[in-house]
C-alpha cells in the first residue's frame, strides 16, 4: 500500500498536491492528545469556546482567495463560485456560534417545593468528522464547530482530493488560540479510518458521504454504542406544478440541477412537471443549460467545470445511454461543449425527457450534470414520484399557492422540505435525512443534541 495519497487535479490530471499518510505512532498520539485535551477543553467556559471559534472563522476568512483556489485546483469548482463556499463556511459557523447558548442551554423543569431539577448538556469525548471533497468546508463545520463549541475535542480526516482543506480548517483555529490537541487533522487510509472508528477512545463519529460509505461507518462502529451521524446520498426531487412562476422555476432548479457540475448531496437530480406547463419549462431549461460553458474551472469564464475524476463522468454517461436505449429523449448536444470527451472529467451538461422510474437515471444518484424532466397529470401523481426513492434528504414544490404547497410537503418523506426554493442549506434549520439519506442531525440549535449527552439532575433540598 503507498505511504502517501495524492491529489489529482480534475482540470489537467496533474498531481496538484501529496502528503505522507498518517502513521500508527502519529494516529496514536493524535488521539491520546485529544482524549487528554478533552476535560480541559469542556471546563472552559462556554463564552471561552465562542470567542476562539468566532476569531479561527476571521483567520479562516483572511485566506479567502488563498482557500478559493486550493478548491478549484483539488476537486474542480469553477474559480468564480469557488470563494462562495468560504463566504458560506464562515455564515454557517456563525450561525452555530450564535445558536450555542441556546443549543447548550440547561432544560429547566417546573419548580417543586422542597425539590430542584434539570437536564445539562455535556460534551461526548473525542468527535472523529470524516469529511468529503465534493463541499470539503460547509460539510466538515455542520459537525466541526457544533462539536467544539459543546466542549468536544475534534479529529477530522479529508478526503484523499481535498487534504488541504483540514490543514486550513485546523491551521485557522491555531492562529485563533486553539489549545493543543483540541483539534486536529490527519491524512488516512481506508483502512486506518475504519481502525480509529473502533477505537475506544473516540466517543462520536460525524461521517458525509456514500451510502456504501455509511455501511462502513456502521459496521466499524458496531458493538461500541456510539453515536453516528450520517448524512449519505441524495435524488431530489423538484415539483412544478401548473400554477408555478416559470422563469423561477426554471432558473431555480436549473441551478440547483447543474452547479457544482451536479456533484451535490441536495442537488436536484429528477423534476416533475404539470403537463400544462411541461413544455414550456423544458423549452426554457434546454435555453438554460445551453447557455452554460464547459471548461477548465480555473477559467473565470468557466460556468461547468469537470467531474472530480473521469470515472464520475463516464458512470454518468452510462446512465443517459441507458435512459436512451430505454427510449429517453436528450435534449443537449454534446459537440456543443467542448472540450466534452468520453473517458475524461470533462462532460456536457444533459437534459432528458421521456424518462420513467425503470430508469436508472431517475433513481439511482448520478452526481453529476444530468437531470430527467417527467411530465405529471396531477399533485398526487407527483408526490408518489417523489416519494418512489430509496433517499430522502430535500424535496422541493414550485408554486404560487403556498397553502396547498405546505399540504403536499407534510406528505413529501424528506428531511428538508422547500416551497420556490431548491438546494440550499439554512443553517438556522436542522439539516437531516430519512431512508438512505442517513440518520442524525446538524446545525440549529437541534444540532447540538448529537455533539452532547443529557445529564439530568434530581436535587431534594429538603428532608
Amino acid at each position: 500500500m503507498t505511504s502517501k495519497l495524492a491529489c489529482i487535479s480534475p482540470i489537467d490530471d496533474s498531481i496538484y498536491v501529496e502528503r505522507p499518510y498518517a502513521d500508527p505512532f502519529q494516529i496514536q498520539t493524535a488521539l491520546d492528545k485529544a482524549s487528554a485535551a478533552q476535560k480541559l477543553w469542556a471546563a472552559t467556559p462556554l463564552a471561552g469556546r465562542k470567542a476562539i471559534c468566532a476569531k479561527a472563522i476571521d483567520a479562516f476568512m483572511a485566506q479567502k482567495k488563498t482557500i478559493g483556489h486550493e478548491i478549484c485546483r483539488q476537486m474542480g469548482r469553477p474559480i468564480r463560485f469557488a470563494e462562495g463556499e468560504v463566504e458560506g463556511m464562515a455564515d454557517r459557523a456563525r450561525t452555530m456560534i450564535r445558536l450555542a447558548d441556546q443549543g447548550l442551554a440547561h432544560v429547566k423543569l417546573d419548580e417543586r417545593e422542597g425539590l430542584e431539577r434539570w437536564i445539562q448538556r455535556e460534551a461526548l469525548g473525542v468527535v472523529f468528522v470524516i469529511a468529503p471533497w465534493n463541499y470539503p468546508y460547509l460539510t466538515a463545520i455542520n459537525a466541526v464547530v457544533p462539536a467544539i463549541l459543546a466542549g468536544n475535542t475534534v479529529v477530522i480526516k479529508h478526503s484523499a482530493q481535498t487534504p488541504l482543506c483540514a490543514e486550513r480548517l485546523v491551521e485557522a483555529f491555531e492562529t485563533a488560540g486553539m489549545p493543543d490537541g483540541v483539534f486536529q487533522y490527519l491524512h488516512l487510509t481506508h483502512e486506518e479510518t475504519e481502525n480509529i472508528i473502533k477505537d475506544n477512545r473516540i466517543n462520536h463519529v460525524a461521517f458525509t458521504g456514500s451510502v456504501p460509505g455509511g455501511v462502513m461507518v456502521e459496521k466499524a462502529a458496531a458493538g461500541r454504542f456510539i453515536g453516528l451521524g450520517l448524512e449519505l446520498g441524495g435524488k431530489d426531487p423538484a415539483y412544478v406544478r401548473g400554477d408555478a412562476d416559470l422563469d423561477h422555476a426554471v432558473d431555480t432548479t436549473m441551478d440547483g440541477a447543474f452547479f457544482n457540475s451536479g456533484q451535490s448531496c441536495c442537488g436536484i437530480e429528477r423534476i416533475y412537471v404539470h403537463e400544462d406547463v411541461f413544455d414550456a419549462f423544458v423549452e426554457k431549461s434546454v435555453a438554460w443549460v445551453s447557455a452554460l460553458k464547459l471548461g477548465r474551472s480555473d477559467d473565470p469564464e468557466t460556468t461547468l467545470g469537470p467531474l472530480v475524476r473521469s470515472s464520475a463522468a463516464d458512470f454518468v454517461r452510462g446512465q443517459i445511454a441507458d435512459a436512451l436505449d430505454q427510449g429517453a429523449t436528450a435534449h443537449i448536444k454534446a459537440l456543443d461543449f467542448p472540450p466534452d470527451q468520453p473517458g475524461t472529467p470533462y462532460m456536457a451538461p444533459q437534459i432528458l425527457t421521456n424518462v420513467g422510474h425503470e430508469m436508472r437515471v431517475m433513481t439511482e444518484e448520478s452526481f453529476g450534470p444530468v437531470v430527467g424532466i417527467q411530465k405529471v397529470v396531477s399533485d398526487e401523481e407527483a408526490v408518489a414520484l417523489m416519494n418512489d426513492s430509496e433517499f430522502g434528504l430535500t424535496a422541493s414544490i414550485f408554486t404560487r399557492d403556498i397553502e396547498t404547497g405546505i399540504e403536499l410537503g407534510q406528505k413529501v418523506r424528506t428531511g428538508t422540505f422547500f416551497i420556490n426554493r431548491c438546494d440550499y442549506l439554512d443553517p438556522e434549520l436542522a439539516w437531516t435525512g430519512v431512508k438512505n439519506s442517513g440518520r442524525g442531525c446538524t446545525l440549529s440549535v437541534v444540532g447540538f443534541e448529537s455533539m452532547t449527552r443529557p445529564k439530568s439532575f434530581y436535587i431534594k433540598t429538603k428532608i
